[in-house]
């Protein structure tokens, strides 16, 4: 143990001038913690490393489990099942056929086409957890994608644990697996309910008693002979999803991911073993072969095929998009199923360290293409390379043929609501424009008029009609959406909305009629506003120029 928490300790000096450059030139804190583990790995054991990286991992599948919201999940569920059993079907297999094309055996490119064919819950996650709090459609395909690909794994996971290939070991192993799962149910279903009432209002009691059931479960994993990570899986699956009712304890369970997702990072950086360093040209020069065949496969084909599934199942390109990218890197999952067959015998040395690098790279590649994948969307878009299909719009909307000279509100919460209210009262025409799974049964229910699709897509608001629209009232705070609206060159007027007074005075002189600033004008004066208009007690360029002089002078007071 001492050993160990040296080796962090080391690993983590060494990653603090790394974070401190991220964070003063704002650059993307991935590539830098792999780099300061290569540098950390020069001082640290290689088997403690692997250690830290088992342990790592499975802390680590425990937060991701407890961030699985199943309601929402089950939203896209059967499509993202499609998506992801044929992504692992067909990336898997040509990582599998490219490992055996160069000479790799196939007992160990198999786990060249498992390392391909996963993807990362830590990276797409926390590089899409906006995208997740917002109740995006993106946002919730990538989180059930990875959802299916990591009960894969689990599985794989299983069938290893079993050293063989006979069927009895294996099924012991996959009834043990199957176990904690249906206990981790059961614990979710009725037991958390009673932690919470003798916890009280204690937030620490709260973390101590999850934690307390992550080592239960990861100490009947042990005792039943299955990997951890399985058992930390479980009991993240065990802790039930409510982020409002009990706040301090995810916001607690934020705190240990950030901590272990550095952890995680600098040990892949330390687990990297540099080709041209320890071995021979022609040595080295195979191994780059292999790092660059599994990061095309991973980065560029995967995207790909998860892109045209998901085209093919009715999403819309950019949904369909930005979702791909955001599983474009090696899973974790397929590391900790790495590191188990080297340490039973079953995987090299020389593929391991394949696997690693190709997943190092992944993962920074990741980080950058999260960061710019509206301009990857818009290059490829604007090429003609993406069908534009919208059978799933179709579907979920419900506009009358005849509608003009009505408002289109974008995004049902509070504001939404407020605003489809006040059209009621006024007899207003209205259609509401959502993109959140788990709304739309109450927007249908609710709405007389709705169209379900992504505000960033120019079809959401032809379904919506909006040639004929009165005005656009957008009630989400995203400067991307914002400025798309602006970009579209419709005729209807447009209120927008920002938590920022001088992005606010950029969007009025872009042309925007009204923009809703958080901090100085409430929900209520924007529905009395839009009351005069629609009584024709004020002008567009009335209203426009009074919200103007309102927030200068807001801005100008904050000055003082």
């Amino acid at each position: 143990m001492t050993e160990l928490l040296t080796t962090v300790a080391i690993l983590f000096i060494v990653a603090g001038p790394f974070l401190l450059v991220a964070n003063r030139f704002d650059l993307p804190t991935v590539p830098l913690l792999i780099l300061a583990g290569i540098v950390g790995g020069l001082f640290v054991d290689e088997g403690q490393t692997l250690e830290l990286a088992q342990f790592g991992i499975a802390l680590l599948v425990f937060t991701f489990g407890v961030g699985i919201n199943l309601s929402a999940v089950r939203t896209v569920l059967g499509d993202s099942e499609l998506a992801a059993v044929a992504q692992i079907l067909v990336v898997g297999s040509l990582g599998l056929g490219f490992g055996v094309l160069v000479g790799v055996p196939v007992e160990e490119a198999v786990y060249l086409g498992i390392a391909v064919a996963l993807s990362s819950t830590i990276v797409g996650v926390a590089l899409f957890q906006t995208e997740i709090r917002r109740n995006l459609v993106r946002g919730r395909l990538a989180e059930s994608i990875q959802l299916v690909q990591d009960l894969t794994a689990i599985v794989i996971l299983l069938v290893l644990g079993a050293g063989t290939l006979e069927a009895d070991p294996i099924a012991t192993q996959l009834g043990y697996g199957l176990t904690l799962l249906v206990m981790a149910a059961l614990v979710n279903h009725y037991l958390f309910t009673l932690i919470g009432r003798l916890a009280g209002d204690s937030d620490e009691l709260m973390i101590i008693s999850v934690i307390s059931i992550l080592v239960v479960f990861i100490g009947a994993a042990e005792l039943a002979g299955v990997s951890i990570v399985v058992g930390a899986f479980a009991a993240g699956l065990a802790v039930r999803h409510d982020p409002v009712e009990y706040l301090g304890l995810f916001n607690g369970l934020t705190s240990v991911r950030d901590f272990f997702v550095a952890v995680f990072f600098t040990t892949i950086g330390a687990l990297i073993v540099l080709p041209f360093v320890e071995m021979g040209m022609t040595a080295s020069v195979e191994k780059l072969l292999l790092v660059a065949g599994l990061v095309v496969l991973t980065a560029v084909v995967k995207p790909i095929v998860t892109t045209a599934i998901l085209l093919y199942k009715g999403y819309e390109a950019r949904s369909a998009t930005l979702t791909s990218l955001s599983i474009d890197q090696v899973s974790e999952f397929a590391l900790i199923i790495a590191i188990e067959a080297l340490i039973l015998g079953f995987l090299t040395q020389d593929v391991f360290d394949v696997i690693i690098l190709a997943a190092a790279v992944t993962m920074i590649t990741s980080s950058l293409s999260q960061r710019y994948n509206e301009q990857i969307y818009r290059a490829v878009a604007d090429r003609g390379l993406l069908a534009g299909k919208h059978r799933k719009i179709d579907e979920s909307s419900r506009v009358p043929e005849d509608l003009a000279d009505h408002v289109i509100i974008a995004g049902y919460g509070r504001q939404g609501r407020q605003l489809v209210e006040t059209c009621e009262l006024f007899d207003q025409p209205y259609v509401v424009v959502e993109n959140d799974p788990t709304e739309f049964e109450t927007v249908r229910r609710e709405c007389d008029a709705f169209v379900f699709g992504d505000a960033m897509e120019r079809y959401t608001w032809k379904k919506a009609n909006v040639e004929d629209a009165r005005v656009i009232l957008s009630t989400i705070d995203s400067d991307p959406v914002s400025r798309r609206l602006l970009s579209l060159g419709f005729d209807a007027e447009i209120i927008l909305r920002t938590g920022d007074v001088s992005t606010a005075l950029d969007l009025l002189e872009a042309g925007a009629l009204y923009v809703t600033v958080q901090d100085l004008l409430a929900s209520e004066r924007l529905v009395q506003y839009l009351q005069a208009l629609f009584d024709d007690e004020t002008t567009p360029d009335a209203l426009r120029e009074r919200l103007r002089a309102e927030v200068e002078q807001y801005s100008a007071v904050r000055r003082q």
